[in-house]
């Protein structure tokens, strides 16, 4: 596989890939590229397989076929600590520790990088607040996690998955269960930290989001891949019924120039007389 913004091979890459949960199979024989230097979303409808492949690009769910290679080698024969200080992970609906405050909780994205010969020092105290200042939430600092708001919570993971220093991020459903303010808010930190340099890879349900923020689209449907590329080339209303079974015009987003999916009107059914 050939990474079409380089030219050479993509970081982050998985080859006939068959994934699923004990006897299930959730999507068989895949194959997919991360482009280096993405913001490359996953989308399709629900039960698809898009977090299955995160999770199996992320090491954390183990194909059972196929592989994951990760810098040319697979996956699965990087130590924890090494793949932790490559590539970092925000979970689906992540639970904090009781009791634990956001600085402390940012401080743990710093643990790959200790040692019995390097213990916490000021470059890891610079880069917590660092993160916690890139987040938005450094004023939060001596606040429990437990008792932020839904879009302070995800920021704050954000936080500590960025102190990890990773140049990889996967993001697992980042705006689950926000409001629209709070979706758009965490969706423009992860445009922030893409502009950065880092490579971010994460599954969004909403389709206009995708296009508003991607520069690369993975479109699923029943465990396959069934198209990818740049937003305007994906997201077309012809895909989208195909995918999701819905009638749609695809407009220009007069905000972005990106593609903007309207769903058909509802056909109103004759009055009773």
């Amino acid at each position: 596989m050939t990474d079409a913004t380089t030219g050479g091979t993509p970081r982050l890459t998985g080859t006939g890939l068959t994934l699923g949960y004990d006897r299930r199979v959730i999507a068989e024989d895949l194959d997919v590229a991360v482009p280096d230097g993405s913001f490359t979303v996953i989308v399709g409808p629900n039960a698809c397989g898009k977090s299955t492949l995160l999770r199996a690009l992320a090491r954390i769910l183990r194909p059972t076929a196929g592989t994951v290679v990760l810098d040319g080698g697979p996956i699965a024969s990087w130590p924890a600590k090494k793949l932790a200080r490559t590539l970092g992970l925000l979970p689906q609906s992540p639970i904090a520790p009781e009791g634990i405050t956001v600085a402390d909780l940012v401080s743990r994205g710093r643990y790959p990088h200790q040692s019995l010969l390097r213990q916490w020092s000021r470059e890891d105290e610079r880069v917590v607040a660092e993160s916690m200042e890139a987040t938005g939430v450094a004023d939060l600092a001596g606040r429990h996690v437990d008792e932020l708001s839904g879009g302070q919570r995800q920021r704050v993971w954000i936080a500590m998955a960025l102190a990890q220093q990773t140049p990889l991020l996967l993001l697992d459903e980042p705006t689950t269960y926000l409001d629209i303010a709070h979706q758009i808010e965490v969706l423009d930190l992860c445009a922030r930290l893409h502009e950065e340099g880092r490579t971010v890879v994460a599954v969004l349900h909403d389709l206009n989001h995708a296009s508003r923020y991607a520069t690369h689209v993975i479109a699923m449907r029943d465990g396959r891949i069934v198209a990818e590329g740049d937003p305007s080339s994906v997201v077309t209303a012809d895909l989208v019924e195909r995918v999701f079974g819905l009638p749609c015009r695809v407009i220009e987003c007069p905000e972005t120039g990106t593609p903007l999916v309207v769903p058909a009107a509802r056909t109103k059914a004759p009055a009773l007389r």
